[in-house]
């Protein structure tokens, strides 16, 4: 039984990388029925595999008619459908959303690509790293020397697949209002660019250099950045507002009238350096036993072996072990319909039957896509 504020929410999902199978997992874990389109073939289960978990797996072989008018069949039973092929490839399929639309005119159809549907770039291949390298965010990532890519969770992640469900659930409340669907056309490129809108908002106001490390929230501050231990190991300290900078004075025991001039951008360097030297005479578990849980706006920088381990994600059991994997448990938190998440990865057509039955094919529907080689069945 599925649990969740998306309980009874039906999504079909055509398998692909990156930001549309965390997309998918979002969903799922909020309850959303998420059956997942993959390529018809033997396929094995990997409980790593974290965001492919909680759907069901239908194998088709997408090169047959039969497989084809099953994905169909499924879209007019679906309140949203969504891919991640380079435009084009779905309307060569015969899946494109003219077809879906007419098969079901309350349909809401997410299309997730880098460059988005169309532009001089929407062909093109390309990475996290270059979709959010056109939008300035790239450029306001890393050190002084060099960009950095932040991961892949500025384009993937929050640029794309959190855009993406965001837009298909307003689609899809958009659709029950009016019968109408529509497309949604996300680009990860696009998210990106709205990810960046207080940082264009403080060059507007001339309040942002653009450089990397000179300014409030790139490390620039001394008050805003990371600094080594005695140990080695590193902390977080981002005392912005004057009260929690006075305090992280106190906690550091730092009493140097050089440190009063906080906002005098000449002087972070320096001070830097000055509260680096302090830092450094502990270690960061000290500094956590001082500094952790107090105003001073502190953490300790854990690596990913610690981090479920820290008594804040313990308490909020922030971090699940399913199957011996340690992995992020669902969020956000719901008080009346809490999410869950619903089952592991599934082995790639595990589901033929059962999610095709539950989704309205018949027994003998079924039996007839299994004799033309459609599904393994």
């Amino acid at each position: 039984m599925r649990q969740g504020p998306l309980t009874g929410l039906k999504i079909i999902e055509f398998a692909g990388i990156g930001p549309g199978p965390f997309c998918g997992m979002l969903l799922s874990d909020l309850g959303a029925d998420v059956v997942r389109i993959d390529r018809k073939g033997q396929g094995r289960a990997n409980p790593s595999d974290i965001t492919s978990r909680g759907r069901r797996s239908i194998g088709l072989d997408l090169k047959n008619p039969a497989s084809i008018e099953t994905c169909l069949k499924l879209m007019e039973a679906a309140d949203a459908v969504f891919e991640g092929f380079r435009p084009g490839v779905m309307e060569r399929l015969g899946l494109g959303p003219e077809i879906a639309l007419k098969r079901n005119p309350r349909l809401v159809y997410g299309r997730m690509t880098g460059w988005g549907q169309f532009g001089p770039y929407a062909s093109a291949a390309g990475h996290d790293m270059n979709y959010i390298a056109i939008t300035g965010a790239l450029h306001a990532t890393g050190t002084k020397e060099k960009p950095v890519p932040p991961l892949n969770l500025v384009g993937d992640f929050g640029g794309g697949a959190l855009y993406l469900a965001f837009g298909l659930l307003a689609g899809v409340i958009q659709a029950r209002e009016t019968g109408t669907g529509q497309v949604i056309d996300c680009a990860m490129s696009d998210g990106a660019a709205s990810l960046m809108s207080m940082f264009y908002g403080f060059k507007a106001a001339g309040a942002w250099k653009d450089e990397r490390r000179a300014n409030l929230l790139d490390g620039g501050a001394h008050f805003y950045d990371t600094y080594q231990c005695a140990d080695g190991k590193w902390v977080s300290i981002g005392s912005i507002e004057p009260q929690f900078y006075a305090l992280l004075l106190e906690k550091t025991g730092i009493d140097d009238p050089a440190f009063q001039a906080q906002m005098d951008r000449a002087s972070w360097d320096g001070l830097r350096d000055k509260l680096a030297a302090v830092l450094r005479t502990k270690t960061r578990d000290e500094w956590t036993e001082i500094m952790g849980g107090t105003d001073v706006c502190f953490a300790p920088v854990l690596d990913l072996e610690e981090a479920p381990k820290h008594p804040h994600n313990v308490a909020r059991k922030t971090f699940v072990d399913v199957g011996g994997v340690i992995q992020p448990a669902p969020a956000p938190r719901f008080s009346a319909t809490p999410g869950a998440i619903q089952g592991p990865p599934p082995v790639i057509g595990a589901h033929d039957q059962e999610a095709l039955s539950d989704w309205g094919f018949s027994g003998t529907d079924i039996a007839a896509l299994k004799a033309s080689g459609a599904i393994v069945g």
